[in-house]
């Protein structure tokens, strides 16, 4: 018995006037409803480009725009900076080239930051230099990345290499162990924003993933234990647990034992973090039919492999959507560390419209802010709908 191929229809494409007439102009309500939408963005865009070019003040940013990116970071160690760029660079474009288009995204943005400061931070010659440099260690890291997919274990390595940038970008940035140290009061602005977004992304992942398998456990010890601490963490607000975290913690420690106020910050956006992630990820354990662990354990395998090598991964792609939401909460809620004294991208902001002759600049202030922080932002939500694609391919 033959089968034969049934081909879809094909779709007739539409130009765009056709398209404006049928979904835009379909009816006089929505002739109506639509010209006055178009005059309301016309009036919008209109105003908003005319303050911008006559009236905005931009001086206030141009002139302090080294107070926003490093704060009083001194000018003797920006290589210190460089040098953490030019690491992630690196291992970017390494990323780029065994992991495919996934990794390019990441690529490009760090070589485009490495350009963007390289042009506006008011920096010596040879700093311009070697902050370009950095575009050219990524186009190495390609090339090797290109050359490392012929071993089996260099996905492993790359992964781990990663996690290790975190501690080696704390010691160049901090100093100690060969390094002049540097006082963390002058980890300021943009820098301080990222170290402690970054810090609470990485270390609130892995300890969200254990609460929720733990929630999920048998073991009433365990299982309880998980409950407790996401329901009186997701009962607390964050910024409650920011003065407990600076004000109470050292009550804890041992004599003579000190953790300075930036550690302390991370350590809450971690806590903190965990209890939502931890959620996030119970979603989606629950997702998954019971049927695949049941398959798993008729193959042979034991609980903790059926877990990690089944489950856990079905479980974490169907919750990229609520865990990138989370990372990007947890980004634009490093806002609040101002509050506790450290002077984060907000906290410079503040400083710098005390200024006596930028007093008042409040919107060109915040709209520089509200960019940097939609950037990263984005650049966040770009990379969860990529790897989605990837994942789903």
């Amino acid at each position: 018995m033959t089968q034969t191929s049934v081909t879809p229809p094909l779709l007739a494409s539409q130009s765009p006037l056709v398209w404006a007439k049928k979904n835009l102009f379909s009816s006089w309500l929505n002739s109506l409803l639509t010209v006055f939408c178009i005059w309301l963005l016309y009036q919008f865009v209109s105003n908003v480009c005319f303050w911008a070019t006559t009236q905005a003040q931009w001086s206030v940013v141009s002139s302090n725009l080294r107070l926003f990116l490093v704060g009083l970071y001194p000018v003797e160690e920006f290589w210190r900076l460089w040098s953490i760029l030019a690491i992630a660079g690196c291992l970017a474009g390494i990323s780029w080239g065994l992991w495919g288009r996934f990794s390019r995204f990441v690529a490009i943005s760090i070589g485009a930051l490495a350009i963007a400061l390289a042009i506006l931070l008011p920096v010596d010659s040879i700093s311009k230099i070697l902050t370009l440099a950095i575009s050219g260690a990524i186009g190495i890291g390609f090339l090797v990345g290109q050359q490392c997919k012929r071993f089996a274990q260099s996905s492993l390595i790359l992964a781990i290499s990663w996690f290790a940038t975190l501690p080696i970008s704390l010691w160049l940035i901090g100093g100690n162990l060969g390094l002049t140290a540097v006082d963390v009061n002058v980890w300021n602005g943009l820098v301080l924003t990222l170290i402690v977004a970054i810090s609470g992304i990485i270390f609130s992942f892995p300890l969200g993933v254990l609460l929720a398998l733990g929630r999920q456990s048998t073991l009433p010890l365990i299982k309880w234990f998980c409950v407790l601490y996401i329901e009186i963490v997701r009962g607390l607000p964050l910024i409650g647990i920011l003065f407990m975290a600076q004000v109470m913690l050292p009550l804890f420690l041992p004599a003579g034992l000190e953790v300075d106020r930036v550690l302390r910050a991370i350590a809450a956006f971690i806590f903190f973090s965990a209890a939502y992630l931890a959620e996030n990820v119970r979603g989606g354990l629950q997702s998954i039919p019971k049927g695949q662990a049941e398959a798993a354990r008729a193959l042979g395998l034991n609980i903790p492999l059926t877990i990690a090598l089944i489950v856990l991964p079905q479980a974490l792609k169907a919750s990229i959507p609520a865990i990138v939401g989370q990372f990007i909460g947890l980004f634009k809620d490093t806002s609040l560390v101002a509050i506790v004294g450290l002077v984060d991208l907000m906290g410079v902001s503040r400083t710098v419209l005390s200024q006596p002759e930028f007093i008042g600049r409040y919107a060109e202030v915040y709209l520089f802010v509200a960019l940097i922080y939609w950037m990263f932002c984005f650049s966040l939500s770009q990379a969860s709908q990529k790897l989605e694609r990837k994942l789903q391919n």
